[in-house]
């Protein structure tokens, strides 16, 4: 008789980036010592193997915590979670930078726990837009961080290449179906940025440098094309 092995519990996932100066920081503001901190995740937080050198070591970015580690150092520090990682990269760690559970963002966006727990996994987000709308209300998510973590980010720089390469007003609705702006916001920001690409080519031409170095001054304006796209949006908005 073949016996089904029960499946295997998840690896835990990678601690978010650590923010090392804003923990000394913050331990500092309250004047407290690492033996303070090391004390206090021992008491309150059951983790018996925190020791001052360890918290030290946390603040001089020579280690950093895990998970739990994470919480339990947030509420010693009387702060959010959010407060000790450097700017959120994936959907977990937006999560766990606002200190939501992801229990209830499942309910927010109507996903059973074990649905949304593999979106995280997986850094693809599905979900149709009363989806989309309530995760980003959940999570605070501003529009530049909504497009990267829900994996929509490759596809915004493949759609801004090809509009400051080519013919940029082809590319207004498509953009704007990755990232809803304001269509006069978008095509000004499309029109500035093919200008910009157009100009770093010539300007090297002009030069006599040759296709060489038009090629790699271009390159280097495409392969920051996402942020550049961003800081325009911002300045225009602004």
């Amino acid at each position: 008789m073949c016996r089904v092995r029960p499946p295997s519990a998840p690896p835990n996932p990678p601690a978010p980036p650590f923010n090392a100066p804003a923990a000394r920081r913050l331990r500092a503001a309250l004047g407290m010592g690492p033996e303070h901190v090391a004390y206090g995740m021992r008491a309150s937080y059951g983790l018996p193997y925190v020791t001052p050198d360890l918290v030290i070591a946390w603040e001089r970015g020579t280690a950093a915590p895990g998970n739990p580690e994470l919480t339990a150092l947030a509420g010693v520090l009387w702060c959010s979670p959010g407060e000790l990682i450097g700017r959120p990269r994936t959907l977990r760690e937006h999560r766990i930078a606002r200190a939501v559970a992801p229990e209830d963002v499942a309910h927010a966006v109507g996903m059973d726990l074990g649905t949304y727990l593999r979106t995280e996994e997986s850094g693809q987000w599905r979900g149709n837009e009363r989806q989309s709308a309530a995760l980003a209300g959940i999570l605070d998510l501003a529009l530049p961080d909504f497009v990267a973590v829900t994996g929509r980010e490759e596809k915004l720089a493949e759609l801004l290449h090809s509009a400051v390469t080519t013919r940029w007003q082809a590319y207004v609705r498509p953009v704007t179906k990755l990232a809803p702006l304001d269509k006069a916001v978008l095509e000004q920001v499309l029109q500035g940025l093919h200008q910009d690409y157009q100009g770093h080519m010539a300007a090297t031409l002009s030069w006599g440098g040759g296709g060489k170095g038009a090629s790699e001054s271009g390159q280097k304006f495409l392969d920051g094309i996402v942020d550049t796209f961003w800081s325009a949006v911002a300045d225009s908005a602004g």
